[in-house]
């Protein structure tokens, strides 16, 4: 029987989403475990605006179902000054009956982020996602030192989650460590699942 882990994600050029996918790998490499990968879809100031029902490409768009059916969440976003992208906040937001009914108690929770600049609010930007997490009863799993490659670093990765440093053009490629170290949180967040036995 296989069990979903939700990995969601905002990713406005596309860093992000890559940083989802090796969670997402990291997570199928335990077994019964299966990645269900979701993106929000962007926000904007004119509320009129109305987005396709599916994006044109990546992933599909979360439902509040998504969160139910699953065992477990990643949750991705670049960084807003030190903050998560409004269009995954906004998406919190509405997620108030999963709060009242307990649907996320229990469940654990992971994060990965992704910024122009070294300095540029990764960790910052990793408890911002874990604070309403916490509020719905969720167990926050970041990345222990018992992985070398978070020692050994010169480019993302904290014991909050799994980062990536864009580059100010964003031109950098996924780092053999962050990409390591995304696995790293996919697995463990999956395997923490399953030894759980935490029921979708």
């Amino acid at each position: 029987m296989s069990h979903d882990v939700l990995v969601l994600y905002y990713s406005r050029y596309g860093h992000t989403a890559q940083l989802a996918r090796f969670v997402a790998r990291g997570v199928e490499e335990v077994p019964g475990m299966r990645a269900r990968l979701r993106q929000v879809p962007p926000v904007a100031p004119v509320t009129e605006t109305a987005m396709p029902p599916e994006p044109e490409e990546g992933a599909p768009y979360v439902t509040r179902a998504d969160l139910g059916e699953c065992v477990a969440l990643a949750m991705g976003s670049p960084t807003r000054f030190g903050n998560m992208a409004a269009p995954l906040k906004y998406f919190l937001d509405t997620t108030g009956a999963e709060w009242a009914s307990g649907a996320l108690a229990g469940k654990p929770a992971a994060l990965f982020t992704s910024t122009s600049t070294m300095h540029g609010g990764q960790e910052a930007t990793l408890l911002s996602m874990a604070v309403p997490l916490l509020h719905h009863g969720m167990l926050i799993l970041g990345i222990p030192y018992t992985e070398p490659a978070l020692s050994s670093t010169v480019t993302g990765g904290t014991p909050y989650g799994a980062s990536h440093v864009a580059g100010p053009r964003g031109d950098n490629a996924i780092s053999d460590h962050e990409r390591e170290l995304a696995r790293a949180l996919g697995k463990r967040l999956a395997d923490v699942a399953r030894r759980l036995g935490t029921p979708a």
